[in-house]
């Protein structure tokens, strides 16, 4: 204060107010009260005589000086006010009044003081890059379902009977669509026989055996695939029953049906003799015309390598079969588009639904999205996996996605774990997170 010049019968108040970034709030601090000398003494008559009106800002929370003029002078202020967010990235102001010896206004005026108080914490969290994992024999597998009709307690197919001719044409040409296809060579095709839960387990077993056979030598003789064929045989389908019944909500008393499921794992034959007595004798008339026979099928698998594509070629693939090209290959075809274009997000997409447990596809697709500000994209995207959680690096990139999203615990959760694990940015990213929760 060595430099003020204030007249003994003045009163100069000195505000400081702490004012947001946007101009929108504000809070005051305890005002700095100087007094000239003549103006001190009127205060503290003021105080001894009650009846007299104290000079403005005199009360108990204001500050009160006494200015000693051609003097040097310092005073020493410290104040708090309680922290809330809006005060980040704010200005202090100093506003000053000045009254005079009748307490009249003689003046204001306003100052900044200090921009940038409690500068928002920026934080810088860092992503891992993931490298696809290699696949140096691409395997590939159709499979399909061979619904074929065989008379009561049979195994002989028959071509002619009901529609066995359209199914075992479907049969056919799936193999020969295969067989003609130049990139790919069939390396094995895996029948399996099921059958439905009516009968004895070991008749019904039996029976998924040599109706998984009699398709295997159907397929020996007409499509001239021999030494490449596996048969097993799975007997009654009480897992396909299971799934089965999802599908009929408003059968009667399903809940119970589902119960003597669960009540007899280790004894079937009685399991279905419950089933039988259940009442009225429609339900199990309907378990036996509407769900048993889908539960009677050959399913089988055909297996074959394909061979690697050049560039030009894998470009094509990507539109034409993206299920025959590597991870590898995808991420060469999205590198020759570049990164951040729309063909590179597109085949990375591409990437990520073909290969779903991939952690290079599915954290590349998440990382894509911070990079775009979709964070509640990168969320769901690695939310959603069971990878994730095995995976330090997709935990971190998650991490990062939960802070975008301003889920600021969850992120601290997510780089916690990560860290744990072993990650050295995960760690880095954890001390980050949490100095924004401190300004929380």
């Amino acid at each position: 204060m060595s430099k003020a010049k204030i007249r003994t019968q003045h009163t100069v108040a000195l505000t400081p107010v702490l004012v947001s970034a946007d101009g929108n709030r504000e809070i005051a601090f305890p005002p700095i009260v100087i007094d000239g000398k003549t103006r001190h003494k009127v205060y503290l008559r003021a105080q001894r005589l009650e009846s007299v009106e104290l000079p403005p800002f005199h009360n108990d929370s204001s500050q009160v000086i006494i200015r000693r003029g051609g003097k040097n002078q310092q005073y020493d202020y410290a104040a708090s006010v309680p922290y809330e967010r809006w005060m980040l990235d704010g200005r202090v102001e100093i506003r000053e009044e000045v009254h005079g010896c009748t307490n009249c206004g003689e003046g204001k005026a306003e100052q900044g003081l200090w921009s940038g108080i409690l500068p928002t914490f920026i934080p810088d969290y860092r992503l891992d890059s993931i490298a696809p994992e290699p696949e140096p024999v691409k395997v590939r597998a159709e499979t399909r379902t061979a619904r074929l009709q065989f008379r009561q307690d049979s195994y002989n197919i028959l071509p002619g009977f009901k529609d066995n001719r359209a199914e075992l044409d479907t049969v056919s040409n799936s193999i020969e669509l295969v067989k003609k296809n130049t990139d790919v060579k069939i390396i094995g095709i895996y029948i399996t026989g099921y059958a439905s839960p009516e009968g004895s387990m070991a008749h019904n077993m039996t029976l998924s055996e040599n109706r998984a056979k009699a398709l295997a030598d159907y397929i020996r003789r007409h499509d001239a695939i021999s030494p490449m064929l596996h048969v097993d045989w799975k007997g009654e389908d009480w897992e396909g029953f299971i799934r089965a019944l999802g599908d009929f909500p408003n059968l009667l008393k399903r809940d119970e049906v589902y119960e003597i499921i669960e009540r007899y794992p280790d004894e079937r034959d009685f399991c279905e003799l419950q089933l039988q007595k259940l009442v009225p004798p429609t339900i199990y008339h309907r378990l036996l015309t509407e769900i048993y026979p889908a539960l009677r099928r050959n399913e089988y698998r055909i297996e074959y390598n394909v061979r690697n594509f050049n560039l030009e070629e894998a470009r094509r693939m990507v539109d034409e079969r993206p299920d025959l090209l590597s991870l590898s290959e995808m991420y060469k075809v999205a590198g020759s588009y570049g990164k951040g274009t729309p063909e590179y997000d597109k085949v990375m997409a591409t990437a990520v639904r073909y290969f779903p447990a991939s952690p290079a596809a599915l954290n590349e697709n998440a990382v894509n999205a911070i990079s775009r500000e979709e964070y509640a994209r990168a969320v769901e995207l690695l939310e959603k996996s069971e990878v994730t959680a095995k995976s330090a690096e997709l935990l971190t990139t998650l991490g990062v996605a939960y802070a975008g999203a301003g889920q600021y615990e969850k992120a601290e959760d997510a780089f916690r774990r990560a860290a744990e694990a072993g990650s050295e940015t995960a760690r880095h990213n954890l001390e980050e997170v949490r100095q924004v929760i401190d300004q929380l």
